[in-house]
């Protein structure tokens, strides 16, 4: 009886330390992102330990972490029916109730599991604080308030140094994110993602060549912890976007880092849509239309794949079946997670669908096209300075009026690094599209103020200034006639100071000739003999053979 009773007692002892070990890899899966991988094992122990409500909790959290609310409520709801450590499955309903802006029940809630955590029991608080950054609603002073209450009871735990870290990064603060980082590794050098994280904030300074070095040193003490991989990538992502002359080399190193990323994970349709989002940010859409067709395998009815399909579609030239993929997608997606991405892809898939055989556009489809664009630039305005390829190519091939229209989206964002230039090309635009019989007065004016615009930006443009006067002289009334007069001298005073070199280009002379011959016929022509024997004289030095500047010379 002696020998059973020892036996029966060993068998729970081994039970236990099997059941933390699970615990252990569940937890280093996360860490790692294979969360379909802890999914699997979570559930395996739930029909094992059905009364353990710890593991509930945990399961809930991976599908947070996935963004499957729905599933992460259904079982948190199971957890708090466990006999063990149910209460800690409102720290995932609270975390719920943050995302809703709901922050008096969520804040009920945490008070409610605070009461039941022992004093002993720090890991449990710090779930708190950790629900209170992840939540899409953060709250990033509470999660520091909970952790420092953690770290008076034990300076030492470094899982607490460790999400301090994150709330200062998440909160914007380098400085202590990176002191408490530092901390959580000296602790426990273990703790692989404090020492990736004191590399991520090297990274964001943008020392790329220091944080590569860091992630390398990462990679010899664990060659299989795969975020360090995708780490890298982003790091040559940003190296490459940094250093345009070596964009080639780094973004394929950036390409083969996520790679070896992706061969870590357990190629969940999580780990996909993070690879897709890069694969965006690569622009590399062959590959991105291989791995959203392989997701499609997984998931037909999630409509993030239908996002990823209709960006591929339409940077392969697949308009068509752009088109139907981010249709279905509009149709089938959670409005609020609608992004400006994907209303600029509609909006260019809706005007390269508008594209007729003779190279015009059907003017319906294509203003449709336009009010996506507007879309995705009022939701992010950095969405504008993707424009301007478009844009010019339009102007290049002569359609004015479809230029015009997407120059004035473009231009809404006075902060866009095109902005200039765009402004340049919208009054370029309209007034070449400018028809005295059929136009509106109206195209002037706003040709005149895309010019200003320019101006304000960049007053030594001198072909701002041209085209000002130009677009004017075509307004004829005496005000506007004022403002070409203003605009011609400025052109000739700004080329005067920019030297010979830039009167002799061609445009520039061609210019000037213009420029000389309207401001010397003016002051001839107003009685103002000096102004306009000055202005000839310098007509001629640039065009000695100008009859006009010769004969009125004369004249005077």
């Amino acid at each position: 009886m002696k020998k059973s009773a020892g036996l029966g007692f060993l068998f729970v002892m081994l039970s236990a330390i099997g059941f933390a070990q699970d615990l252990v890899q569940v937890k280093n899966d996360i860490n790692a992102e294979r969360f379909d991988t802890a999914k699997k094992t979570l559930k395996s122990l739930i029909k094992t330990n059905p009364t353990n409500g710890k593991l509930y909790f945990y399961l809930g959290d991976v599908y947070l972490a996935q963004k499957e609310s729905d599933s992460a409520v259904t079982v948190f709801k199971q957890g708090l029916l466990a006999k063990d450590k149910a209460f800690l499955n409102n720290i995932g309903l609270a975390q719920l109730d943050l995302d809703a802006k709901k922050n008096v029940d969520a804040i009920a809630k945490f008070d409610l599991v605070s009461k039941e955590i022992k004093k002993k029991d720090v890991d449990e608080t710090l779930l708190i604080a950790k629900a209170y950054i992840k939540s899409e609603n953060p709250n990033y002073k509470a999660a520091i308030d909970v952790i420092n209450k953690v770290l008076t009871i034990n300076m030492a735990n470094a899982s607490a140094h460790l999400l301090l870290g994150d709330a200062h990064f998440a909160n914007g603060n380098s400085n202590d994110a990176y002191s408490s980082y530092r901390n959580a590794y000296d602790y426990d050098n273990s703790v692989l993602l404090a020492k990736m994280n004191l590399a991520k904030i090297t990274k964001n300074a943008k020392a790329f060549n220091e944080a590569v070095t860091s992630f390398d040193e990462i990679v010899k003490i664990n060659p299989n912890f795969g975020p360090v991989y995708r780490e890298l990538a982003e790091t040559y992502y940003f190296w490459a976007i940094s250093e345009q002359n070596k964009y080639q080399e780094y973004i394929s190193k950036a390409l083969g880092f996520y790679e070896k990323y992706m061969s870590l994970t357990d190629y969940s349709l999580d780990s996909r849509m993070r690879h897709a989002d890069f694969l965006i940010l690569a622009k590399d859409f062959k590959a991105l239309e291989i791995e959203a067709n392989e997701m499609k395998k997984l998931d037909n009815i999630n409509p993030r794949i239908l996002r990823y399909l209709g960006y591929a579609a339409y940077e392969n030239g697949n308009f068509g079946e752009s088109s139907k993929a981010l249709t279905d997608f509009f149709a089938k997606v959670d409005p609020k997670r609608i992004i400006a991405r994907d209303y600029l892809y509609l909006g260019l898939t809706k005007m390269a669908e508008a594209k007729k055989a003779d190279g015009t556009y059907d003017e319906v489809i294509f203003n449709e096209g336009v009010v996506e664009l507007n879309k995705a630039v009022e939701k992010d305005p950095v969405i504008a300075s993707e424009l301007n390829p478009l844009g010019k190519k339009m102007f290049n091939d002569k359609l004015y009026k479809n230029a015009t229209k997407l120059f004035e989206v473009a231009v809404k964002n006075p902060k866009s690094k095109n902005y200039t230039l765009d402004n340049f090309y919208l009054g370029y635009a309209l007034y070449l599209d400018f028809d005295a019989k059929t136009s509106s007065k109206e195209q002037l004016t706003l040709a005149d103020q895309a010019f200003s615009k320019v101006i304000e930006v960049s007053p030594t443009t001198q072909d701002a200034h041209l085209y000002k006067a130009r677009v004017n002289d075509l307004v004829e009334t005496p005000e506007a006639k004022a403002i070409v007069l203003a605009s011609y001298e400025q052109y000739i005073t700004i080329l005067d100071n920019k030297g010979d070199a830039e009167k002799a280009k061609p445009s520039s002379k061609k210019g000037l000739i213009e420029a000389l011959t309207h401001v010397g016929a003016f002051y001839a022509n107003s009685g103002q003999k000096d102004k306009a024997v000055e202005n000839l004289n310098k007509l001629l030095v640039v065009d000695p053979t100008n009859k006009y500047a010769t004969d009125t010379l004369k004249a005077l």
